[in-house]
């Protein structure tokens, strides 16, 4: 059986079920882009949205991260690298480079290092959706791989071409993109995704449509041409598709807890796993978002009240930011059989 033949009836291919699945590929688009379209019409709230963005959700799902790396036992011998040895790697890497060149070139690394980080996050997510279909969708996954990709590109390209002086309030630095090849880029674009469409509306006709998968490609070409197309500011386009980006790792951390320990209490991860019942979800996010409050609050305290050194508080989040990225990189892989098993995915 190929690609390009459909192995069976189309089902809708939930992550979990209809009502956590509308709330993850829907909602949480929608509530990033109305975010940015609030900034928009009223800049003088971006900073306040800004600080709920960052302590409510931006910190907070990094320090989802470590329910991975270190809740239990198994995980925290898995992952002493990640957890002692990495961090300091990557805080003087940050410091040297950020103190030595410029804060600019740290800027400049986050911005192309969280559009990269932000698409391969939606790409893992889309390949989950696709092995949830439970079917061989009649499309090459090279196609759909490509159209996947060139919009989140031509969206980098564009704002490269724009050449901003300022990121985030912050001077940043980008490519020289001649705006001629932007344009290029993004014709190639939209006749990819419009080629993508009629493929999907033929699946449909045939019975074929993987619902959820087709929805969450449709909202992952909406979130990323809005962010980095449509919006004009760049800060505001980053905004949407932070908010988005953040609400949507938090949610699947927990899906993944919560599958992982589907079948009760675990004695080897007793907090994690009682915590990961569904029952327990509000007080799951509770315990997270104090950890967050703790960590984040005492490190800025320390940091500029104390120490009073403003500039490398920049570069510490930052260094936090960059290993996050590369944690997870590390750890969220759809094709290890580990994550295949808790998610119970197909080898489609």
């Amino acid at each position: 059986m190929t690609d390009m033949t459909a192995s069976s009836r189309a089902k809708p291919g939930h992550l979990l079920n209809s009502g956590f699945d509308s709330i993850f590929v829907f909602a949480l688009p929608i509530f990033a882009l109305l975010s940015a379209l609030l900034v928009i019409r009223a800049p003088n709230l971006f900073p306040l949205v800004l600080a709920m963005d960052l302590w409510l959700f931006g910190y907070h799902h990094v320090i989802a991260t470590y329910t991975r790396l270190c809740f239990d036992r198994e995980s925290f011998r898995q992952h002493r690298f990640a957890l002692f040895y990495l961090p300091p790697m990557v805080l003087a890497a940050t410091f040297a480079v950020g103190l030595g060149f410029g804060i600019w070139t740290i800027v400049t690394v986050y911005l192309y290092w969280q559009w990269f980080h932000y698409a391969r996050q939606s790409w893992g997510i889309a390949q989950i959706y696709r092995r949830k279909a439970g079917q061989t969708i009649a499309e090459p996954l090279w196609f759909s791989q490509g159209v996947f990709w060139l919009v989140p590109v031509w969206g980098i390209l564009q704002r490269s071409a724009e050449q901003p002086s300022k990121f985030i309030g912050v001077e940043v630095w980008t490519f020289p993109v001649p705006m001629f090849f932007a344009h290029v880029v993004g014709a190639l674009a939209c006749i990819g995704v419009a080629a993508w469409v009629l493929l999907r509306v033929r699946m449909w006709r045939r019975g074929e449509l993987p619902l959820m998968h087709t929805a969450y490609m449709v909202t992952h070409f909406v979130i990323f041409a809005a962010a980095y197309v449509l919006i004009e500011d760049i800060t505001f386009g980053w905004l949407a598709i932070n908010i988005w980006h953040n609400l949507q790792y938090l949610l699947f951390v927990w899906l993944f807890n919560n599958q992982k320990f589907r079948g009760g209490i675990d004695a080897k991860a007793p907090l994690l796993s009682r915590l990961s019942q569904t029952r327990n979800i509000a007080a799951y996010f509770m315990l997270t978002l104090v950890i967050t409050v703790i960590a984040y609050a005492g490190v800025h305290y320390l940091m500029v009240d104390v120490m009073a050194v403003a500039v490398p508080v920049i570069l510490f989040y930052q260094t936090v930011n960059f290993h996050h990225y590369i944690v997870d990189a590390m750890i969220w892989k759809a094709r290890k059989k580990p994550i295949q098993k808790v998610l119970a995915l197909s080898e489609s």
